[in-house]
């Protein structure tokens, strides 16, 4: 099984960085976020109750990034991975990380983490 569900470019402004300016302010980050999920089922009743509810995933990964007050992108990409391992019925997935306009030149600066088990 090889299919995946995915978030791409979810945007949310949270508390996030090492230096003192930023601990003060709202910056926003971007997840792009790829979860193994068999569609089989939901492709063959065409009901919610049987797919991964992208909805639900977005909201529960928005209210913990909008809380959360990490210093490291790293602390902050576990965590969200961790909810989403743990909440969800994904065994694996792939998030992609980003800060826009961290480093001058740059779209943006971040981290990519893979994390559970890819199903066969």
């Amino acid at each position: 099984m090889h299919d995946r569900v995915f978030i791409e470019d979810l945007q949310i402004e949270t508390v996030i960085g090492v230096y003192d300016w930023e601990r003060t302010i709202r910056q926003t980050v971007a997840l792009d976020l790829e979860m193994a999920f068999d569609i089989t089922a939901a492709g063959r009743s065409d009901h919610i109750d049987d797919t991964l509810d992208y909805k639900a995933v977005s909201k529960g990964l928005i209210d913990l990034v909008e809380a959360s007050e990490f210093q490291l992108v790293e602390a902050l990409a576990e965590r969200c991975a961790e909810l989403v391992l743990t909440e969800f019925p994904v065994s694996w997935l792939r998030l992609k990380l980003s800060k826009p306009g961290a480093v001058r030149g740059s779209r943006a600066v971040g981290v990519i983490i893979e994390r559970g088990t890819l199903p066969a």
